[in-house]
């Protein structure tokens, strides 16, 4: 299995889709940063706690979306893109048959690629977060507490966790079809489904809004968004807050870390089972699938 990761974790880093993402996610996520820290500095106030952390969650006039939205959007293109191909292609390119003939097994085959996969979302999101992290210190000049510290890593945990399951997810449709378009196209459909469908159709099936909430958690997404904002925001938005402070005189008391990861625990479970069950089921299919020589 490490020769296996070794081998798809080179493939990866050196190909020209690994850059492509990068790049792509990298300058949406410096322009978020920068509209956020325009944002805060108008927003912010002496008695104002997690000052630094509010750059991953604010948002402006010019771009109404937060550095949090754009990994909500990309995190599953590029899961979705590191795994679609990952078992048919070689399937396909009569390479899966060679290797088979080899002293080796196949589940170090799926499980390296997978790991693989993994690996390299891992270097993306923590290698974004941390520019984005150092982009902030460098224009607010307020450096994180502790507790801002243990929030972000947990931020980028789920977040690595949430990439898992969409890979887990194209890696499924990867054994279950044998063109790689065809799983590119379902891991894509079921993406664009659960981010831009779901809201309508728990709008359209209640009008209940705990019931809305309750449909629109079968979506990943969903489930991560919930996840990262009580993380990223132990307190109501800043500006939320000011009204609050200038109606009562005081501002809200922000949760604790140790009871924010409590309101999240039953999210991350929920991603954490959706990517065990997909690459479960993969891996029984790859297991049992029959490889010819061709």
């Amino acid at each position: 299995m490490l020769a296996v990761f070794r081998k798809e974790l080179a493939d990866h880093l050196a190909s020209k889709r690994f850059y492509i993402f990068f790049i792509l996610v990298l300058a949406a996520a410096i322009f978020a940063t920068y509209i956020a820290t325009q944002t805060i500095r108008g927003m912010v106030t002496e008695d104002t706690e997690f000052i630094f952390i509010i750059i991953f969650t604010a948002s402006g006039e010019a771009m109404p979306f937060s550095f949090l939205f754009f990994l909500v959007f990309f995190i599953p293109i590029i899961s979705i893109a590191l795994g679609f191909d990952a078992i048919n292609s070689e399937r396909n390119s009569g390479n899966l048959s060679r290797l088979l003939s080899q002293p080796v097994y196949r589940d170090a085959i799926i499980n390296g690629k997978f790991l693989a996969g993994l690996a390299v979302l891992a270097i993306i999101v923590v290698s974004i977060i941390a520019i984005v992290a150092g982009l902030g210190l460098r224009i607010i000049g307020v450096p994180p507490a502790g507790e801002e510290v243990l929030r972000l890593v947990g931020f980028a945990l789920i977040s690595i966790v949430y990439g898992a399951s969409w890979m887990a997810l194209a890696i499924l449709f990867s054994t279950l079809f044998k063109s790689a378009t065809t799983s590119m196209l379902a891991s894509i459909g079921l993406w664009v489904f659960f981010f831009f469908f779901m809201s309508l159709i728990a709008g359209s099936v209640t009008k209940d809004p705990a019931l809305q909430a309750m449909i629109m958690r079968i979506a990943p997404s969903t489930l991560y968004g919930e996840a990262t904002s009580t993380l990223l925001m132990p307190e109501l938005d800043p500006m939320t807050a000011s009204m609050l402070r200038t109606a009562t005189g005081r501002l809200p008391t922000p949760l604790p870390f140790s009871q924010s990861l409590l309101l999240v625990w039953p999210q991350l479970v929920s991603i954490i089972a959706l990517a065990a069950i997909c690459f479960a089921v993969s891996y029984i299919r790859f297991m049992r699938e029959e490889v010819r020589a061709t």
